[in-house]
Formats: C-alpha cells, structure tokens, sequence
C-alpha cells in the first residue's frame, strides 16, 4: 500500500519513494538540553513516533539519528544573546556539562514514559566538533563565507532558492530577522557558522578553530551530523513548525552549498501545543508544562497525553487544558477496560480493517482515523480472538501499550486486597469519572495512609504495598 506524507517543502501530500527501496534514512532534531523538555515540545517527538511506526509497520528499515543540542543555541535565533546552556549553568550554579547531561536523561525518560521509539544515533553537538569545522571548511574553500569580529558567517546572497522551505519572499525573511540588529552581518538572513567566545572572558563550552577560539552556531551541527550518519542525501527531516524558516532554511542552505546536491527529499513539520487562548507553550513565553508536573505528579498515565496527540492530526493546533488531559485518561482507561475484557488467545486479524487502519496511517499520518477504525473494530460482531489481534497489530502503530495496560489492570483486579483498600479505590475511580480531582486526590493520600502506593505509569496503574 502506498504511504503518502505532506511535504513542507512543496506544500503537498506526495507519495513517498524512499531513495533506496525498502530502507529510510531519517533524522529528527532534537532537544536543546538546559531545561526540561515542555508538553508542546513532547508533542513533536510524538508525531515523529507515528512516523517512525508507520514507516515501520510498512516493511521499511529505518535508520533514525537524532542530536543532542548542547552547545551553541543562543538565545536569539538569527545568533544574537546568551548561550542558552552556559546561562542556565551559571543561574543553577553548576557546570555546563553537569547541566547538559541531567537535561539528556530527563528528556530521555520522558521518551520512555510516552512510549516513544528511541532512535538509532544519538548524537551530541559538543562531540562532532571536528566534522563542524570541517564543514565550514568546506563552505570557505567555496566562497560562502566571511569573517566579522564575533564569528564566521554564511553568505545567504550566494545561496540561490534561499527560500524555498519558507515560500516566503526574501524580504519577508529579512524583516523577521530585523529583531536582532548586528552591524556587519552582510545580509539580515546570514546565519553564524562559527562564534567566537567573547574577548576578556572564557566560555565552559569553546573550542580552537581555524578562525579562533569560539564555538559552533547552532544551525551547523544537524547537516554536520545528518551528512555523516546518513549522508549528502537522504529521505526525510522532521522536526516543529518554528524551525521552517530558519533552522531548517539554513540546513538546506549551508549543507547544499556544501555538498552541491539536494540535502532532503521530504520535510515533515508538526503543529504547535496552544495554552491559554490559543498562545504556544513555549519556554520563551515561561508557559511550559512539563510531563513529571502536569502529569505524572498528578497521577495521571503519562501515555494519557499520547492517546490525546493522536486524537488530532499533527499537522493541526492542539489545544492543552488539564481538563482535556483528564478527559484523555478516562478514554484510554475505557479503551483500556474493553481490551482487558478480550478474554480469548489472539487469532487472525480481520483483513478489512486491518486495510481500514493502514490507509488511515499511510494517509499523512491520519491517527485520528486510525483510532476510529480500532474503536469500529471493538464494537464489531468479531470474535475476541480477532478483535485481540487487531488491537495488538494496531498498537504496533499506537503505541499505547494497550496489552500490557490490560494485564497490569487485571493484575490490581486479582491482587488480594483489604477490604477497606478495596473500597477506597472503588470510590477514587468514582470520582475520577465525576472529574472530583480533589476527591481523587484525597483517597489516594488514604490509600498511601493504608500502607499502599498507587502509581500511574506508562504500563498502568499498578498498587503495591509500601
């Protein structure tokens, strides 16, 4: 069956013809490590998961390499302001690396809690030095680039179709890049390749260069990185929205200027997680909710914010309300209850919907469909062996880990229990579904006070005696 992506770069749903048959090369930019990744960060590697199970589920063999941004992002995006990482290092009084690495492992296990696909390659900026450098090398040996008193710079102007991921006109790009005013910069649009650290002072995070003492500019590690995992070409980049006309605009740019063939052939790009009236969640606009608070904390299943980003298209706005997420469990905790209720062993997966299923996935990612053909199935006059293949064959896609959610129910079912617990967690899940949060809440400290820890986590919710 063909699979059909939307390709930002031509603004159209094309099918995809993966440059060698059978085999994909993706590369997904990753997370700039000095805070906690937030809900709406969360929200594209989500998308990227549907992505990476799809292709799968379609015979394809992937290879996935995601980078580690630790060094080199400042705080304005056209290379202006603070390095991101050093700042938060010199705010919590610790080192750069320190703050890097506690960063990487919380984001890693925020992954694992939503039951995302780890990649193939991690990649960190900090230890590709050698092969950014070499790519500036590269581009000064052919003319793209020049040297101002803070850094080297690409050339915009000697770079044709500068614009053609942003379809935007040249002087719209350069309006934006108006924000940050630097003197010598040739073009509004020129991108730092190289910065040097500043005079008088020594950066945590620099290294010797050619040019000088400094460190690489942010947008320079993923083509550094992507064109030595994966190659001067390869099939498709993923990434959010916000990084469409410049990030990604200067990838294109300064690894084609570099390898003089076409970096990418298919660019998927995911919506914004809207808070509070339709604002993205964003660290810039101090509205981020992470996963551990508005989450976890709450006792809520992590995997209840997946079941809510496949309840709508990634290319669309998704709105967060902590009543949407609630809302969200209590969908999951039925799909939950009615996968449980399958008694039988698997048996053969029905061919319809199983065709129903895949030409939703293959539809651009249609997940909301994809779900509505599972729920179609559960309520069909189909065996429970077959309704059990289904939701097994289903999930490889999902990704909910409905199976193992429905065994840990009917293990906290079968536990032998006092009688006082028992009646304790009967009322909770009463109030759960009258959304009495408070009340819910309050018989979960009982619950603890009784000698019993209620946890919620990506297999479940599981009970054990403290």
């Amino acid at each position: 069956m063909d699979l059909y992506l939307y390709n930002s770069l031509n603004l159209k749903k094309e099918k995809f013809i993966p440059l060698k048959k059978g085999a994909v090369g993706l590369y997904t930019c990753g997370p700039t490590v000095y805070n906690f990744a937030h809900l709406g960060n969360l929200r594209t590697y989500l998308f990227e998961d549907f992505l990476v199970r799809t292709l799968v589920y379609n015979g394809y063999k992937l290879k996935r390499v995601m980078n580690i941004t630790d060094v080199g992002h400042l705080s304005g995006d056209m290379d202006m302001g603070e390095d991101k990482v050093e700042a938060e290092a010199t705010r919590e009084g610790r080192s750069a690396w320190d703050i890097t690495a506690y960063y990487t492992d919380a984001f890693q296990e925020d992954l694992k809690l939503l039951n995302v696909t780890p990649p193939d390659v991690w990649c960190r900026a900090t230890e590709h030095i050698n092969e950014q450098i070499d790519l500036i090398k590269t581009l000064e040996n052919k003319g793209y680039t020049y040297i101002t008193s803070d850094g080297v710079y690409f050339d915009t102007s000697k770079f044709s179709d500068y614009n053609r991921l942003s379809h935007l006109d040249l002087d719209e790009l350069q309006e934006g890049a108006r924000v940050e005013k630097n003197e010598e910069k040739k073009n509004l649009t020129d991108f730092a390749l190289w910065k040097f650290s500043p005079i008088g002072s020594k950066r945590q995070m620099e290294w010797s260069s050619p040019w000088g003492i400094g460190f690489p500019g942010w947008h320079l590690e993923c083509s550094a990185m992507s064109l030595k995992y994966l190659g001067e070409t390869f099939d498709i980049h993923c990434g959010g929205i916000d990084h469409v006309n410049i990030h990604h605009t200067n990838e294109i740019a300064q690894s084609e200027a570099a390898t003089g063939k076409k970096f990418v052939n298919y660019w998927l790009h995911g919506a914004f997680l809207n808070i509070a009236g339709g604002k993205k969640m964003a660290k810039s606009e101090d509205n981020f909710l992470t996963l551990d608070k508005s989450l976890v904390k709450k006792g809520l299943n992590p995997l209840a914010y997946r079941f809510a980003a496949l309840q709508v298209h990634y290319r669309k706005p998704m709105e967060y309300s902590e009543d949407s997420l609630r809302q969200a469990e209590n969908a999951l905790e039925s799909l939950i209850n009615q996968v449980a209720a399958l008694k039988d062993e698997p048996g053969q997966i029905d061919e319809v919907y199983q065709v129903d299923f895949q030409t939703a996935i293959n539809d651009d990612l249609n997940m909301p469909q994809a779900l509505a053909v599972l729920f179609k199935m559960l309520k069909s006059d189909l065996s429970d062996s077959d309704k059990l293949a289904g939701v097994i064959n289903f999930d490889q896609v999902l990704g909910l880990s409905l199976l193992s959610q429905a065994a840990s129910k009917a293990d906290i079912e079968e536990t032998d229990l006092p009688e006082e617990v028992k009646i304790l967690l009967n009322k909770r899940e009463q109030a759960r579904v009258d959304k009495n949060w408070e009340l819910a809440d309050s018989l979960r400290d009982d619950i603890k006070r009784a000698g019993y820890n209620l946890e919620d986590n990506s297999d479940g919710q599981l009970i054990k005696k403290i």
